[in-house]
């Protein structure tokens, strides 16, 4: 089959179209005939070399941690496991690397059926953004009559957060660049635009107060969540040493199929938008992680695999 690969750590250079052997499924397990996979920050520290604690030190290696596709093998002891999965099911789903490729196996409890208005570039990105939106925003306990605060309310995982706070009760304040406040205002948000004053500006838009805070942006972002909000009420996705010194949150949990499914489900009720930036070929994978790398843009980087 073939794969976006990378045989040394360093820039996207490295990362180049390959042959790999083609994987099948075992107990347990199913094999999807890859058409979309979603490009993420943590593809990048995995192709530079920066650690990751589920990755090993083998080379060559595949990023990409979600995906949608055909199921074209089914394992053995699946049949009845997992509803809606047989050979030919569309899904979307989830592993720890191996998307960045033509064929994926993974756990048939990592895979949910795709709904049939879901485009497979959304579906292919869909993972990773909504279920840790949904981890943090239930961590953080967010609810009705809650002032949310997001930071990188644009990008993929504050997309999500900022609908499901809404859709959950709280009133959403979102960080971003001016050129994405007419975005965020579509999706239910109040915006407030980077830079200095930014402080200011949000306790002029919460004269309550803030009640907790989804960071994704780090730095200021984070400095200024801790004047705002006490440790426990900050979730960062971003400042990981700096959150166990000053007692902040980080995520917790495993992605689940059922949570993935329950997502999916809000976006083919037309509750849940979840736009894709752009789209690149498998063959251009390095150029997705140069574009990715520069933190600008709203929506996802997909994969088109097939």
């Amino acid at each position: 089959m073939k794969a976006a690969a990378f045989f040394e750590f360093g820039g996207p250079e490295v990362l180049r179209l390959t042959e790999l052997p083609t994987p099948e499924a075992g107990e347990g397990q199913v094999r999807v005939r890859v058409r979309a996979a979603g490009v993420q920050p943590v593809d990048l520290a995995i192709r530079q070399g920066r650690p990751v604690p589920w990755v090993d030190g083998e080379l060559p290696r595949v990023p990409g941690n979600e995906f949608s596709g055909v199921v074209d093998q089914v394992g053995e002891g699946v049949a009845g496991l997992v509803d809606g999965i047989f050979v030919g099911a569309e899904v979307l789903g989830f592993t720890l690397l191996n998307a960045y490729a033509e064929y994926v196996v993974v756990p048939a409890g990592n895979v949910t059926p795709k709904p049939a208005s879901m485009p497979w570039e959304v579906a292919g990105g869909f993972t990773a953004g909504t279920q840790t939106a949904h981890m943090a925003l239930r961590q953080l306990g967010v609810g009705e009559g809650d002032t949310l605060l997001v930071h990188a309310a644009a990008g993929a995982v504050g997309t999500a957060a900022v609908q499901l706070g809404r859709l959950w009760g709280a009133t959403v304040i979102g960080t971003a660049r001016e050129e994405n406040h007419d975005y965020l205002r579509e999706l239910g948000a109040i915006p407030v635009a980077y830079g200095e004053g930014l402080l200011e500006r949000i306790r002029d838009l919460a004269p309550g107060g803030v009640d907790m805070v989804l960071d994704g942006a780090g730095g200021e972002a984070f400095d200024i969540s801790l004047e705002l909000v006490k440790g426990e009420r900050l979730l960062t996705l971003v400042e990981h040493d700096r959150a166990a010194e000053l007692g902040a949150q980080r995520t917790r949990g495993e992605r689940l199929a059922s949570r993935l499914a329950e997502l999916a489900a809000l976006y083919a009720e037309g509750r849940l938008v979840f736009p894709v930036r752009r789209t690149y070929p498998l063959e251009r994978a390095a150029d997705a992680h140069r574009e990715l790398g520069t933190r600008h843009g709203r929506g996802k980087i997909v994969l088109v695999v097939g």
